[in-house]
């Protein structure tokens, strides 16, 4: 069974409250007894090794929270990724999907675009304070104006990167935007079936609405449509709010929501049961210590050639791109890529 909730407002910082592991700086502790005629030990300054051991100390003590306080302190606008499983949730709420939509949503935002086919709501993922966004390629392509909604509130005006149509991905960019709270890219090839995942979208345009639900299944060949053939496809879904999660797909061989026309690209997706529904396309998924493991893309609606969104639902058949795939994309992306 999925849990959803719908969150706004503000959130707490995941970091506030975090015990750190006290540094004791005689190392290794002494032992139990002193030993008999122990000789007199030599003063030693505290040099450049003894400050990099005591920074290595802290920093192991820390944990969780390295990848983040590296980024803030450094203030580099660099993304910050997981090759482990990071902590991002606090140690208090570890496990729980309450933590994860804490920690996490923040990092999320809902994507209005417009364009001459119509209008259309998805998702996306804040990667740097400065406000880089990755989002589906479907949820941006051929949009005259993109708008994004933080969580708390704030409204910005986004520009597109760069787009990768055969991987169904974006990167946009906020104007006049600072400080934002970023997600933590995880490590997708890790994942199992079974795993317990999170999913933080818009669907039909309710921000920061979380459900719950486990990895279905890996490595799932989905297939969609390229940028070439969209135009069809946003006639499809764009003259509703909210349409973006009927984008036309193909799965073992069968046709779901609309025909995907000619020109298709195949990636490899993750199956989840979590709940996905319009809107949600773009969004994130996580794994239970906060750390996005994909950015959901498509879902099977048997309403597919539906004309409103209130006639679609989801059946727990959706899928997400992994965040490995996604990372490896990056560099073709801010490099202003237009396949």
């Amino acid at each position: 069974m999925t849990e959803s909730f719908h969150r706004s407002g503000e959130y707490e910082n995941p970091y506030e409250g975090q015990q750190q592991a006290p540094v004791n700086p005689e190392w290794p502790p002494p032992p139990a007894y002193a030993p008999a005629h122990a000789p007199h030990p030599k003063k030693r300054g505290r040099g450049p090794l003894a400050l990099i051991a005591a920074v290595a100390i802290v920093a192991a003590a820390i944990g969780g929270g390295t990848a983040y306080g590296i980024q803030e302190l450094t203030g580099n606008d660099t993304v910050a990724s997981s090759s482990t499983s990071t902590n991002v949730v606090p140690s208090s709420q570890k496990g729980t999907v309450a933590g994860v939509a804490k920690a996490v949503s923040p990092s999320i935002v809902e994507i209005s675009a417009t364009s001459n086919a119509g209008s259309s709501t998805g998702s996306g993922v804040i990667i740097t304070s400065d406000g880089e966004i990755v989002t589906n390629n479907h949820v941006v392509s051929g949009a005259s104006q993109i708008k994004a909604t933080t969580s708390d509130g704030k409204s910005y005006t986004a520009k597109v990167v760069g787009t990768d149509s055969k991987k169904d991905l974006a990167l946009i960019k906020l104007e006049n935007a600072s400080g934002l709270k970023t997600a933590t890219l995880g490590d997708s090839a890790g994942i199992q079936v079974g795993d317990q995942v999170v999913a933080i979208g818009s669907p039909e345009g309710l921000s920061g609405t979380v459900t719950s639900g486990i990895i279905s299944a890996l490595d799932r060949d989905v297939t969609v449509p390229t940028e070439e053939g969209q135009d069809q496809g946003q006639q499809q879904w764009g003259q509703g709010q909210g349409q973006g999660d009927q984008w036309p797909f193909e799965f073992g061989g069968r046709q779901f929501n609309g025909d995907t026309g000619s020109d298709t690209t195949t990636y490899k997706a993750l199956q989840t049961d979590a709940s996905l529904n319009p809107g949600n396309s773009g969004g994130a998924l996580i794994d239970m210590n906060g750390n996005i493991i994909g950015i959901n893309s498509a879902m099977y609606s048997p309403a597919g050639q539906a004309s409103s969104s209130s006639d679609a639902g989801s059946v727990g058949l959706g899928f997400a791109i992994p965040i490995d795939t996604v990372k490896a994309d990056l560099a073709k992306l801010r490099a202003g890529s237009t396949d």
